[in-house]
């Protein structure tokens, strides 16, 4: 019998005609085909380990890690703190944060509640899960060094393009308003037109301003966690999202039954992907293009994404 075993490069067993396996306890299938059937635990750890000595060799490279000192008040506006099992989580949107909030709400609960029972709204705004910029800087670093930071990163492009249908293409007062005149009123002759942004017109407002100054959903991800001087215990991905979230939960002691929700505001859309990144990112000239690589070739570097995006999106979609 022909037996075929995969391994996808982000570590995640693939299938493969396993019938034999399958009738061998767990330690015998290990002993049978020893390295080639790895702790999928260990495997994770390795694959943790890669992800933290890249982010750590470029961090040392580009000269990113600053001497230790009070904490920047907008990273840490960033972190969220849940006591009860001693876990930090640094918020990149438009990467699973509003799971990972709904996630830190029930754990810090003595209720029982379900995920799906929160609104987006609500745990966007509810004062009930605490940023680690209330507390002042001899608690914040005590939590920063006793605590489990996490942090999830997502392809930047695909990122961007998730951000830009989220917040220019529905009906949100700040974005679909304030933000969309602004964009009007820098690249439209007709400044009273009502015509939705285009993704030219957004992608031509973010790469005229500093990258500091932009919004948290655009800003690239290294600006937000700052994992060169903040040393993340766990970098996971959305890529490998759910695999991730099971192992963060796993090490900060969630109770057994809890799993991180996959919730979606917009739940009748597809979710931005690669096919749906490369559609938008066509709509581009060659030099938006070049520009929008500059600004996320930091993440690009320490999180281990590659700018050569048609490939990329091609091999992943």
């Amino acid at each position: 019998m022909n037996s075929r075993i995969r391994v996808r490069s982000d570590g995640v067993w693939e299938d493969g005609k396993l019938d034999l396996l399958s009738e061998l306890p767990g330690d015998d299938m290990r002993k049978a085909f020893g390295d080639a059937f790895p702790n999928p635990t260990e495997n994770w750890l390795a694959i943790q380990n890669s992800r933290k000595n890249t982010l750590a060799s470029v961090c040392l490279k580009n000269n990113l890690n600053k001497p230790r000192s009070n904490l920047d008040s907008h990273v840490a506006n960033q972190l969220f703190v849940e006591h009860k099992h001693k876990f930090i989580y640094c918020e990149v949107p438009k990467v699973g944060c509003s799971n990972w909030k709904r996630t830190i709400f029930l754990l810090q609960s003595d209720f029982s509640a379900e995920a799906s029972d929160i609104g987006h709204d609500n745990i966007h705004s509810t004062s009930l899960i605490k940023r680690l910029v209330s507390y002042p800087p001899a608690l914040q670093n005590e939590f920063l060094s006793n605590y489990t930071k996490v942090m999830f990163t997502r392809h930047p492009l695909e990122r961007l393009v998730s951000a830009y249908r989220d917040k220019l293409l529905h009906s949100e007062p700040f974005y679909s308003t304030t933000v969309a005149n602004e964009i009007r009123a820098m690249f439209r002759k007709n400044k009273s037109s009502s015509e939705k942004v285009s993704f030219q017109e957004f992608v031509s407002f973010i790469i005229a301003k500093p990258p500091h100054t932009l919004d948290i959903h655009w800003k690239p991800m290294f600006l937000l966690c700052d994992p060169c001087n903040i040393h993340y215990d766990i970098v996971g991905k959305y890529e490998t999202l759910g695999l991730d979230s099971e192992h963060v939960l796993k090490v900060i002691g969630a109770p057994e039954s809890m799993k991180y929700p996959s919730l979606k505001r917009y739940s009748s859309e597809k979710r931005t992907d690669g096919d749906i990144t490369l559609e938008y990112l066509r709509h581009l000239t060659s030099e938006q293009i070049e520009k929008i690589k500059k600004l996320y070739e930091m993440d690009s570097f320490l999180f281990n994404y590659t700018m050569k995006y048609e490939d990329y999106f091609s091999l992943n979609g």
